[in-house]
């Protein structure tokens, strides 16, 4: 698991953002708060689809981020199983959406593939 919040952090520099200092937080995959990228804020319609997807990336992989970070914790005795299974779950239901989500971009992508010019 230390391998893959490495990875992470790799990917926030790449991605150009930088969660280190964060606490990590649970947001709903497609919460209002999620959507506007801070949360407090009023939500604001993304004007185009590009950014919908990186709003949902990002918010699949604080999901993750926030499911290993608890699972260490509870490994050293910070918190509680109930913590470490709901942050778990929460990752675990991310990451099913982002498989669908990129399942049906994939068959999208061949299906237009297939269609005569």
């Amino acid at each position: 698991m230390i391998e893959a919040l490495n990875s992470l952090a790799a990917f926030d520099k790449v991605a150009g953002t930088s969660f280190a200092g964060a606490a990590p937080t649970q947001k709903a995959l497609f919460s209002p708060a999620a959507l506007s990228g801070i949360a407090g804020t009023t939500p604001t319609a993304p004007t185009d689809f590009g950014e919908v997807m990186a709003q949902v990336a990002s918010s699949a992989r604080d999901a993750l981020r926030t499911g290993e970070a608890t699972a260490i914790s509870g490994i050293q005795g910070k918190a509680t199983a109930q913590q470490v299974v709901e942050a778990v779950m929460s990752a675990e239901q991310s990451l099913q959406t982002v498989v669908a989500i990129r399942d049906k971009v994939v068959a999208a992508y061949l299906e237009l593939s297939r269609m005569p010019i």
